[in-house]
């Protein structure tokens, strides 16, 4: 549970540290975009290759990235397994049982499997290793800026959503404690039918939700303290300037994303 990558910074000397907030966020919803368009090998490892460069460019250590992937290695090898199992095609490679495994059934695995590991690398990447919560506030702040004239409160939504990240690894901790005090005190969560593992969470969630209650009552009290009343009347202590350097890997993405629908109209090898 302490792999968990959201809300993470991790401090280094890069590019992707360097550039404007605001274009990260823009960058890592075309990359979302890009890891939904595509369609066939050509274009899935060029999404690979992608993701690779990412940590390359990052300066993100291997480990970090792998530690960050294993809360979801589950979901990976089930879907996986699904993908495999119940896959229709033309190229049969194996009969078992009730089971038919396909050769398109693999491919259909293998780029769901590159699919989410480039969504997990390419959010956290752009979003929490390498940008911090107070950055991504006034980045998401000013991307919504124009919603203020319909009198939407983005400064509070922008603040809302930055919380939540920022406490998800301290909740994880709290977790992982709670868990350790209830194992040291006999209770067993491996062990047992599914409703008796699911009766064994009882004593994980109240205190996680009175500790939860009680750090948002803590932090409530601290803002009231330093007399923050939202966005209106605020200033900045630093006020950041779009450089043209920011535009790069903009600039870098789009040419991403249209040889991703380059391959995709070419259709080479097995098209999804």
């Amino acid at each position: 549970m302490k792999g968990i990558a959201l809300g993470q910074y991790y401090p280094a000397n890069s590019f992707l540290h360097k550039t404007d907030p605001r274009i990260k966020i823009i960058l890592s919803i075309l990359f979302i975009i890009c890891s939904f368009i595509c369609k066939n090998v050509f274009s899935f490892a060029l999404l690979a290759l992608g993701s690779i460069a990412l940590i390359i460019i990052g300066k993100i250590p291997l480990r970090i990235v792998f530690k960050g992937l294993k809360p979801i290695l589950i979901v990976l090898i089930i879907t996986s397994l699904f993908n495999i199992l119940w896959t229709a095609g033309e190229t049969s490679l194996l009969s078992w049982w009730i089971f038919d495994i396909y050769l398109e059934g693999i491919y259909a695995a293998v780029f769901m499997v590159v699919r989410i590991t480039s969504l997990v690398i390419g959010t956290t990447m752009f979003l929490t290793y390498t940008t911090t919560p107070i950055a991504l506030t006034d980045a998401i702040e000013d991307l919504l800026s124009p919603l203020k004239k319909l009198r939407v409160p983005v400064h509070e939504f922008a603040m809302m959503m930055t919380i939540a990240l920022r406490f998800i690894p301290t909740l994880v901790e709290e977790t992982d404690k709670i868990m350790t005090a209830q194992k040291a005190r006999g209770i067993d969560f491996s062990s047992g039918s599914l409703i008796k593992r699911a009766k064994a969470l009882i004593p994980i969630l109240i205190p996680l939700f009175v500790s939860a209650f009680n750090r948002a009552s803590d932090l409530a009290t601290a803002m009231e303290c330093r007399c923050y009343h939202g966005g209106e009347g605020r200033t900045r202590m630093k006020v950041r300037y779009l450089k043209f350097s920011d535009f790069i890997p903009l600039i870098i993405m789009v040419a991403f994303s249209a040889g991703l629908v380059t391959f995709n109209i070419l259709g080479w090898i097995y098209t999804m």
